[in-house]
């Protein structure tokens, strides 16, 4: 029952990241900072990509995906329709780790130390949701400011 709805939220919540990416009328506003915001649309988007594909793609999915974090905040004017598609290939890579997940495991550790112990599974996979949600929410903000 949690991993079907573990899999419900992410795809839910992949999928409006990828709406939200979209809805900018502007290419050149994704990427744009000020000096109280100083994260842009375009490199939450990345940073969210790279940490599912850290964690869920190499933790659950078994992928061999390197993680660059320093990239995902300096990497600037990647198109729409890249974001697009990168998002679209993060939502095959967490619904297929999802899929491997057995209900056995959700009562064992994350495979990966995130921070500095291991923690456990159903914790981990909260903290997942949790914070792709929290830059969502950045990124609408972000969109409404700047792209007007």
């Amino acid at each position: 029952m949690l991993i079907e709805s573990l899999k419900i939220l992410f795809r839910r919540d992949l999928q409006k990241l990828k709406t939200e990416i979209g809805l900018y009328r502007s290419e050149e506003a994704m990427w744009l900072v000020d000096k109280r915001i100083a994260n842009s649309g375009g490199n939450l988007c990345l940073h969210i990509i790279g940490n599912l594909n850290a964690y869920i793609g190499v933790g659950l999915a078994g992928t061999n995906y390197t993680r660059n974090r320093d990239f995902e905040f300096s990497l600037k004017g990647i198109p729409k329709a890249e974001l697009s598609g990168k998002i679209e290939e993060t939502k095959h890579i967490v619904e297929d780790g999802l899929n491997k997940l057995t209900a056995e495991q959700l009562n064992s550790d994350f495979p990966i130390v995130i921070w500095e112990k291991p923690t456990g599974m159903v914790y981990t996979l909260v903290h997942l949701i949790a914070h792709l949600n929290y830059h969502l929410g950045q990124i609408n903000y972000h969109r409404r400011l700047f792209d007007d």
